[in-house]
């Protein structure tokens, strides 16, 4: 479909374009490195992907398709599967080499400006790893909602929400804003707005890992629902 592929193009149009507007217009903390500077606020991605993942859902649901695809491979956990295998693994690699891209484009463009370039290696697979993990949540979500809209904004609202209460909750906003997958990237890139009173003390990776729990969870959750109802 072509709303698929132009959401697979948006991860990457989204990560490159973000660190080079970041790069180009100098927009980083004193205390940042160019890593983290450039690629802790790719928030636009994240949504992408997760977009992507209830698009090769919900696209079925909405043109009737999926009866097709259940008649054809009966097994329905096995179609859920393999949708969010191929998703994740799609989305990986895309995000890894925007990623790789974006942050080389940030280093040539901040060179000579005093900025650290940060440690690339395994942040940017920690951020790849984050995307695919959004990716499989949008499956999920698209699964249970059956609606490409509704889904959606059940993304957007999981990735900005935590965000966004976080201050409203006191001591818990470490707790709460700090194990979002928006948490677990700006952890991973070691960006300045990553600090412990905002994100708590728990560390990038183990972050990632509770994220991906999140997404595993969600999809098991689509799996009992979908073996449970009509198509």
């Amino acid at each position: 479909m072509r709303s698929t592929m132009g959401t697979l193009a948006a991860v990457a149009v989204a990560t490159v374009g973000i660190a080079v507007l970041v790069a180009a217009t100098a927009s980083l903390q004193p205390d940042d490195t160019i890593l983290g500077g450039s690629l802790g606020n790719l928030v636009p991605g994240q949504i992408a992907a997760g977009a992507l993942g209830v698009l090769v859902v919900c696209g079925e649901y909405g043109s009737g398709t999926i009866r097709a695809t259940f008649a054809a491979c009966p097994r329905r956990l096995t179609v859920l599967a393999a949708k969010a295998l191929v998703v994740a693994a799609l989305v990986f690699v895309v995000a890894f080499t925007a990623a790789l891209c974006a942050y080389q484009a940030a280093t040539v463009m901040l060179s000579g400006q005093g900025y650290l370039p940060g440690k690339p290696m395994p942040a940017l697979v920690g951020l790849a790893l984050s995307y695919a993990a959004v990716a499989v949540l949008g499956v999920a979500l698209g699964t249970v909602l059956r609606h490409s809209a509704a889904a959606v904004a059940a993304v957007i609202g999981f990735l900005l929400l935590p965000t966004l209460i976080g201050p409203l909750l006191g001591d818990w906003q470490r707790w709460v804003a700090g194990a979002s997958p928006v948490a677990a990237l700006q952890k991973l890139v070691q960006t300045s707005d990553a600090g412990s009173h905002t994100l708590g003390s728990l560390g990038a990776w183990p972050t990632l890992w509770l994220v991906c729990g999140y997404s595993v969870a969600a999809l098991a959750a689509s799996a009992w629902l979908l073996r449970a109802r009509d198509a």
